[in-house]
Parts: C-alpha cells; sequence; structure tokens
C-alpha cells in the first residue's frame, strides 16, 4: 500500500483546562497543526475525530460539524468512538481515505473534556468502556479490570510492584522537559511505592490522570506533498486494528491482549516489516502494567518477559528500545478521545528530530505506536517512517 504522509501535527498541552471546552481544545490544535504543514485549512477534504465521554462531559454528541467548524473546515466530517482508542481509530480512517484515492488531505485527532467531571463522575464516565452488562454491574472499574490483569501476570511470570514501579519512574522522567506534558516532575521509587493504593497492586502513580487536550494530524498524499512543497520527512507506511471481546472474563488468557497482537501483526506486513525494524515506541499505557503488555503484543519481547524491561534499563531514554519518551499516558496524561492523535503527534516530531527528546533517538528510521480501548478490546497500531 502507499504511503501517507504526517504532513502537520499539533496538540494542546495535556492537563486540568476544566473551563475550556472540546471544540476549543480541537480548534488549538488543529491550528498547530496547519502552521506546522504551512497549510491551511481550505485544503482538507474530511475530518475525522475521536471523542470518547461527550455526552458524559459536555452533554454533547453529534460531534463531527462540530470539530469541523473548530477547525474552520467545510468538508465531511465524522466522530469516531472506540472508547480510549478513538483518535487512533480516526487516524487510521483517515490513512484510508488518502490511501484509497478519495481525499488528498484529511485532518485526522480527537479532543477530550475530562476534569470538568467529579471523580466519581469521570470514573463513571470511563467505566462505560467495560461491558455494562457484566462488568459495570459487578462494581468493575478500570483500575479493578487492570489489576486483575497484572496480578494474574504476576502469578504466571513473575514481576511486583518494583517492577511496575520503574515504568512509572522512566516515564516521568521522560515527561520532564516534554512541556505538553501534564506532568513535569520526577519520581522515585519511595515516591512511587509510598504513594496511596488505588487497587493492589496499584498505586496512585500506577495510573494514569483525568486530563483536558486535544490532538490534531493532517494526513497527505505523497502527491498533494510534492506538488504543494510539503516539508514532511515522515510517512505512515503500515496500519492495523482490531478488536477482542468487551468483557475480561470471556477472554481466553487475562494477561494477554490478542486484539494488539493482531493489529501489529497487520501494521507490520503492511509495512513490510518486522518487529525486529523498531527503534522507538509509543504505547498506551493507561496503567503500568499496560506497558508490558503492550511491549510483548507488539513483539518487541517474549510473553513475560516486559515486565523488568523498564527495571533492566532497556525501554529507558538512553536504552536499546526506548519507550514513551513523550511521558506516556502516565505523565503525558490521558485526554482520552485525543491519545492516539497525541502518539502519532510525539513521535513525528521524535523521528523528524525537533522532540524536546530526539536527541536519545536521533537515528531512529521506524517507529509504532499502540493505542487501546478499555482492557484492549480495540486496539490501532500505526508504523512510522523517515522516508525523506
Amino acid at each position: 500500500m502507499s504511503d501517507v504522509r504526517v504532513a502537520g501535527v499539533g496538540m494542546t498541552p495535556f492537563g486540568k483546562s476544566p473551563e475550556r471546552t472540546a471544540r476549543d481544545l480541537f480548534a488549538e490544535a488543529a491550528g498547530k497543526a496547519y502552521d506546522d504543514a504551512e497549510l491551511g485549512p481550505d485544503v482538507v477534504e474530511e475530518v475525522f475525530f475521536g471523542n470518547f465521554m461527550g455526552e458524559f462531559a459536555e452533554t454533547q454528541g453529534h460531534q463531527g460539524p462540530m470539530a469541523a467548524k473548530a477547525a474552520g473546515v467545510t468538508a465531511p466530517a465524522t466522530r469516531v468512538d472506540s472508547a480510549c482508542a478513538s483518535s487512533g481509530a480516526a487516524v487510521r480512517m483517515g490513512i484510508e481515505r488518502v490511501r484509497s484515492g478519495q481525499a488528498d488531505v484529511v485532518l485526522v485527532g480527537g479532543a477530550e473534556r475530562m476534569t470538568n467531571l467529579s471523580t466519581a463522575d469521570g470514573t463513571e464516565a470511563l467505566g462505560a468502556a467495560a461491558d455494562a452488562l457484566w462488568e459495570l454491574r459487578a462494581g468493575i472499574t478500570f483500575p479493578g479490570a487492570y489489576s486483575l490483569m497484572a496480578n494474574r501476570y504476576f502469578h504466571e511470570y513473575g514481576g511486583d510492584r518494583e517492577d511496575l514501579a520503574h515504568i512509572a519512574i522512566k516515564n516521568h522522567a521522560n515527561a520532564v522537559n516534554n512541556d505538553l506534558a501534564q506532568f513535569n516532575k520526577a519520581i522515585d521509587m519511595d515516591d512511587v511505592l509510598d504513594a496511596p493504593t488505588v487497587c493492589s497492586p496499584f498505586g496512585l502513580f500506577d495510573c494514569s490522570p483525568m486530563s483536558d487536550g486535544a490532538s490534531a494530524i493532517l494526513l497527505a498524499s505523497p502527491e498533494f506533498v510534492e506538488e504543494h512543497g510539503v516539508d514532511a520527512p515522515v510517512a505512515i507506511t503500515g496500519t492495523g486494528q482490531d478488536s477482542d471481546n468487551l468483557a475480561l472474563h470471556d477472554r481466553d488468557d487475562v494477561t494477554k491482549t490478542p486484539a494488539a497482537k493482531r493489529a501489529a501483526e497487520q501494521a507490520y506486513a503492511d509495512a513490510g516489516i518486522t518487529s525486529d525494524d523498531i527503534d522507538v515506541a509509543e504505547v498506551h499505557d493507561c496503567f503500568t502494567i499496560a506497558e508490558a503488555l503492550a511491549l510483548e503484543s507488539l513483539g518487541l519481547y517474549e510473553h513475560g518477559e516486559a515486565i523488568g524491561a523498564a527495571r533492566r534499563g532497556e525501554t529507558t531514554i538512553d536504552g536499546e528500545l526506548p519507550v514513551n519518551l513523550s511521558g506516556g499516558l502516565k505523565a503525558k496524561g490521558h485526554p482520552v478521545g485525543a491519545t492516539g492523535g497525541a502518539q502519532i503527534s510525539e513521535l513525528t516530531k521524535l523521528l523528524r528530530g525537533d522532540h524536546v527528546n530526539s536527541d536519545a533517538v536521533s537515528d531512529a528510521e521506524v517507529g509504532v505506536t499502540h493505542n487501546a480501548g478499555g482492557t484492549v478490546a480495540s486496539c490501532v497500531v500505526n508504523v512510522l517512517e523517515v522516508v525523506a
């Protein structure tokens, strides 16, 4: 399949902005993407907008036209909902639209407003990504669901609280100088282990925060880029998406995320690469255990081995395979509808050389993003490569 160029990327800072609406946040992100590409909204032929909590947080459905208006676009516009993988799915839809020849330029991304809700209301809204009949009625929340996955993983393969802590410490360190990240503060082992327990084995620093923010990406055909002289050295060369049973009890093995594995296999085949070619990764670490599960599903580690990767220094900023140089969801923040697009934005800048942490991967040519919904009932994987 043909490559799709990343013509421009934009993000708002992630964090607490309860006074701002999702449309306001997306307008800012889209404006940054236009500036990055040195293009205007008039070139956009379609919009795909990721959002999950709009009805809960803003009593707002029908968000495609809203997003297009905010971005200054008059074109077909569609809201995409795949829980926390919403904007990852929006990116994939944009890729397919450009590849099909139906559009030369597509605006994709997403936004979420979360911190205007109380913790209880936000938790309830996020819980809608689980199985309402079999999980929510039993009182399952996502910290609880991922703690079940973590505890079973420890039972089957080993690992402990300190292994999880090293993942959190690594990702906070990566976010220290990232002005777009929600948390710019380094943490240490004592901070993690002494933090209040959320749901064993997770403490406060094992869990991603509620966040407000938006991301936007201009995807363009190679022909458009060449004709208009757009500086777009990074392309999305492979994409994959898959799903799994919504409820954990319907899964064969809760220590594995087969939707991510299948999505990765699709993306690698599409790009004509293998996992051995990956130089840098941005993965969906909504909880610390999720990073380990992601690395294994992406084929970057054998099953049962990724839990100790951060402790061993393999996935740190100076490791063999740097992971979540943005800070990840853990420290960059997790406005759920914007997260998949933010991964594309951050990885594009890392590969282009204009990210604050680009020096750590100055020779990197191939990267992968992993964006999951729920307990990885949905997953989108994209391969990005330096092509010019």
